[in-house]
């Protein structure tokens, strides 16, 4: 390996299993018990404790709870993980400098310089383990690259300088496959080719591998090499490419921190595109009102978006307002700065026609948005973060399940996916107005009885009448359902069969309403909705 192409030593700090410790410190559960995180009933993270009794990655969540009925179960978190993480970077900056966050859980250094202040590479990693094992277990591993790094830190190894690739060759090739960097669907070709470890892959001839895998696959085929994912690019970004905003009033909040974050990621991401690049280690740098400066460098695996970029900044943000009262900014920021500490060629990154047209229409009206934002922060300084909300779509069976209002600033990520299949989903069009208490109504059949639910789930005749609270009883031009959906009936005091029918009522201009008809012990029709 020439000297040239060596990539530079790195020193990483890894904390097994951040998500399901951070969850622990978050919740108050002591980490001597097991823990597990779970997303879409399956684990993705858990303790050592959780391990123990028989808990790994992917398992069911009915399956690991019979193998450990006290598994303590907690959802997934980015922001939690993140602003628990800041402080574990923040003792790492107190040994050494040049801090990067490569996400939450995961730091890198500069190996060089400082196991050169320190009295070697050893003597480092032993006061840096010793120092952060105050708060959080870790793990260090230093070898040539961030990948090699990260590899030796899972197994607390230190890599001799000119070892990096043989250190990797017998390591299986899933290794390749680390989080973030989408690599499942080539480690899983490389598999089923018979390129079963990281050296067998490196064998390949590199003019072969950009063939055969296209541009994932050099990357990956550089990593397996001990290389850099990219050749050194010697070329500085230029100056003008940093954003610079003052904020007046300063920002003490993380809400309006959040909506900065958004404006700021656009413009940012937007300067870099004009030039051609994509932005692969983000400067975060603050000041606030006494003067104090706050910086921290964020790499990634993979060039970032503006959503990418966004949810950095809103992380860093929680990591410095929500930090414990002694380590926290003396002041709110007057000054955020974001700037592009790597860079590379953006041609991989070509947005579609939408999401292009979508960003000219945030340039065209950004001052406009911008204003609005400020003024809904100031309300929610006012009255409070539930006082401003936005509406997100979300998985469930009825129209107000499928609608969460979120407060401003906010991450508008749905809990539930829609594309599930949810048994007795209202068919689409949803109500154009559904009411938060629904109206009580009265549904009756042609002989004047009113419309049950049978034993056999069916409607006990169709609807021929309906008043909606104390109006008039009107006709039934035309109705379509049922809809059924059981509602926990296996808990007390649960909803039973949920029942909704709609029907389009005679009168003064004909009204199409959503009837739904609750179960349990005091079974009533109300009106849940109303179509335009």
């Amino acid at each position: 390996m020439s000297t040239v192409d060596s990539p530079a030593r790195m020193l990483v700090l890894w904390c097994p299993d951040w998500p399901a410790v951070a969850a622990c410190l978050a919740e108050g559960v002591p980490l001597h018990l097991p823990a597990a995180v779970f997303h879409a009933n399956r684990v993705v993270a858990c303790t050592a404790v959780a391990r123990a009794a028989g808990i790994r990655r992917g398992m069911r969540r009915r399956d690991a709870q019979s193998r450990c009925p006290d598994l303590h179960v907690s959802a997934p978190d980015e922001d939690r993980d993140a602003r628990l993480f800041e402080p574990v970077a923040a003792a790492v900056e107190e040994l050494v400098v040049g801090v990067e966050v490569v996400r939450p859980g995961l730091v890198a250094v500069p190996a060089d310089g400082a196991s050169g202040y320190f009295g070697g590479e050893l003597r480092l990693a032993e006061l840096l383990a010793e120092h952060v094992s105050r708060q959080v277990e870790c793990q260090i591993g230093i070898a040539g690259g961030l990948f090699a790094a990260t590899l030796a830190a899972h197994r607390s190894a230190v890599v001799e300088r000119a070892g990096t690739r043989e250190f990797l060759a017998p390591l299986p090739v899933t290794e390749l496959d680390q989080p973030g960097t989408g690599r499942t669907e080539l480690v899983d070709l490389l598999r089923r080719l018979g390129l079963r470890t990281l050296g067998a892959f490196a064998e390949l001839a590199e003019r072969d591998v950009a063939a055969r895998f296209g541009r994932a696959g050099l990357i990956a085929h550089r990593l397996a090499r001990g290389l850099d994912e990219r050749p050194p690019h010697r070329r500085r970004p230029p100056p003008e490419l940093a954003v610079t905003k003052t904020f007046d009033p300063p920002l003490d909040r993380v809400d309006a921190a959040a909506f900065m974050a958004r404006t700021l990621a656009e413009q940012f991401h937007g300067g870099l595109a004009r030039h051609g690049l994509a932005c692969t280690r983000l400067g975060i740098y603050a000041t606030t009102e006494h003067g104090q400066e706050l910086g921290r460098v964020w790499r990634c695996a993979e060039p970032l978006t503006p959503q990418g970029i966004a949810d950095r900044v809103r992380w860093q943000f929680e990591g410095w307002l929500r930090a414990a009262p002694d380590e926290r900014p003396t002041a709110g920021v007057e000054q955020l700065r974001l700037a592009p500490e790597e860079t590379v060629e953006g041609h991989s990154l070509q947005l579609g026609l939408w999401q292009e047209g979508a960003r000219g229409l945030a340039d065209e009206h950004g001052p406009a948005a911008e204003r609005a934002g400020r003024a809904l922060v100031r309300v929610q300084g006012l009255l409070g973060p539930d006082s401003v909300v936005t509406a997100v779509l979300d998985g469930g069976r009825g129209p107000a399940e499928r609608v969460r209002l979120v407060p401003w600033g906010d991450p508008r990520t749905p809990q539930y996916p829609a594309d599930l299949p949810w048994p007795g989903r209202l068919p689409a069009p949803s109500p154009a107005t559904v009411y938060a208490q629904p109206l009580p109504a009265r549904v009756l059949d042609a002989a004047g009885h009113e419309v049950r639910i049978t034993r056999r789930r069916e409607l006990s005749a169709p609807p021929h009448r309906v008043a909606v609270g104390d109006g008039p009883l009107r006709d039934v031009l035309d109705w379509a359902g049922p809809w059924l959906v059981d509602a926990h009936w296996w808990t007390p005091g649960g909803d039973g069969v949920r029942t909704r029918v709609q029907v389009v009522l005679a009168g003064e201009g004909e009204t199409a309403v959503l009837l739904t008809r609750v179960g349990g012990s005091s079974p009533q029709w109300t009106v849940e909705g109303v179509y335009d």
